[in-house]
């Protein structure tokens, strides 16, 4: 899959502070691998100097979630951008950065519920951070938190965008095909995020709220393929 070069207003947040960036020119394999080894690292520092060892696997998974779908961003983006998806469709995924807002939303509502909600005998921040939280470990806890409620969030706005465009528009099969492995991408991804639920077992909200995310993406996303294969061969197209 040749990459296509992203451009601000038709690319992911992400993606246009990473192409930014002065002097720095990664591929998206490799900027997933330098956003693992940053966060990984970190991860390794504070359980070393607070000795909080018990909280890197589940940390170690978060991360590896985070990096993934960072790299599930870029496929999925340059996938479209490729297919020479319809500019209305674009403009719509990529314009308003409407995956920014569903970051803040996740992020906030998961916050309020570690530090207000969450207050039973064995909180989650407790079960990985101890009864003195140190401050770094709570700064990298929030900030592993914010990575994936922002994946999730770009999740949940291509899945949602792709139901509308398979049932706006008829594509061509060659054109079908190519939008078809990128709502593939984006169900692997709503996939993956399962691997966290063992984690959040003993949060029944948190482990609730997770499935019923991974389920409706897996849905919308799902019925999205089911439309591309139904209309694919009828009718090509404009990209205006």
């Amino acid at each position: 899959m040749g990459e296509q070069p992203s451009t601000y207003g038709d690319a992911w947040v992400y993606e246009s502070i990473v192409g930014a960036l002065p002097g720095v020119s990664l591929s998206p394999w490799r900027s997933a691998l330098v956003q693992f080894v940053l966060f990984e690292g970190g991860l390794l520092v504070v359980a070393a100097l607070s000795g909080r060892w018990n909280a890197v696997p589940a940390g170690t998974t978060a991360i590896v979630v985070a990096a993934v779908g960072s790299l599930a961003m870029s496929r999925i983006a340059n996938r479209i951008r490729t297919a020479d998806a319809p500019r209305t469709y674009r403009r719509l995924l990529f314009g308003p950065n409407v995956e920014v807002v569903l970051a803040v939303l996740a992020f906030v509502a998961l916050v309020t519920y570690l530090f207000t909600f969450d207050t039973g005998t064995e909180p989650l921040v407790t079960q990985l951070l101890g009864e003195s939280p140190p401050m770094l470990g709570v700064y990298l806890l929030l900030l592993v938190c914010w990575d994936l409620c922002y994946r999730i969030g770009t999740g949940w706005w291509a899945s949602v965008t792709a139901l509308w465009r398979s049932w706006t528009y008829e594509f061509p099969p060659d054109q079908a095909r190519a939008l078809s492995r990128a709502d593939g991408e984006t169900l692997a991804f709503g996939l993956l995020q399962l691997a966290l639920v063992p984690f959040v077992a003993g949060q029944p909200v948190l482990a609730a709220a997770l499935l019923g995310h991974v389920v409706a993406m897996v849905v919308v996303t799902g019925l999205s393929l089911l439309l591309l294969r139904k209309n694919r061969s009828v009718t090509v197209v404009s990209s205006s």
